[in-house]
């Protein structure tokens, strides 16, 4: 591991190998400025966004950037993609089965590397009863501190799962080849946390 070259700035923020970071501390989501979701294809062509719209998490700073964690539990029941039919789908025994699975987890439990203000994280996510191993890369866009004098950092995180690997297997052969729905997933994460301790 290579030795880590810190300079502290302020009570909330440090330098560590160039890089503006905050000190150490556990900070919880803002649901008010946070979006978990995710992109599927549809017809093999199409974007299809979506989101959960109820959850909570935290992402705890530590010294050593690279030791640090995070966590989010999500409400099943809570997906949204703009249709109302294609979430009753989503709600079923087809896809997530909310009444059988009412929450996914997730938590980082290892961060691999850094680039600058990148990192290179892994994180286990669990679907259906079924845990996989997910590749994230998480990239710290700022830190800020409201009118109240709150501490805030804002965090992007991106990855992409094989939704089959989670028992969602349901799907439509299509005539022109292909498929309905994509199995790849890709997860897009723009969170605002608030400095707890």
């Amino acid at each position: 591991m290579t030795e880590l070259h810190t300079q502290t700035q302020t009570a909330g923020v440090r330098v560590v190998d160039g890089v503006e970071l905050p000190t150490a501390g556990t900070f919880v989501l803002d649901p008010a400025h946070t979006t978990i979701g995710f992109l599927a294809r549809h017809l093999m062509v199409t974007k299809v966004r979506g989101h959960f719209e109820e959850y909570t998490g935290s992402v705890t700073i530590a010294e050593n950037p690279l030791e640090s964690t995070a966590e989010a539990t999500i409400a099943t029941k809570s997906i949204t993609t703009g249709n109302a039919d294609r979430d009753t789908h989503l709600r079923s025994g087809d896809f997530l089965e909310i009444e059988k699975y009412p929450e996914i987890k997730f938590a980082i439990s290892k961060v691999t590397g850094q680039d600058g203000a990148t990192f290179h994280a892994l994180g286990e996510l669990t679907i259906k009863g079924v845990t996989r191993e997910v590749p994230l890369e998480v990239e710290l866009e700022g830190l800020a501190k409201d009118p109240w004098g709150n501490e805030k950092i804002a965090l992007t995180a991106t990855g992409e799962i094989d939704r089959e690997d989670f028992g969602m297997t349901w799907n439509v052969a299509l005539e022109t080849g292909g498929v309905l729905v994509s199995k790849k997933i890709r997860l897009e994460i723009e969170a605002q946390a608030n400095r707890q301790v």
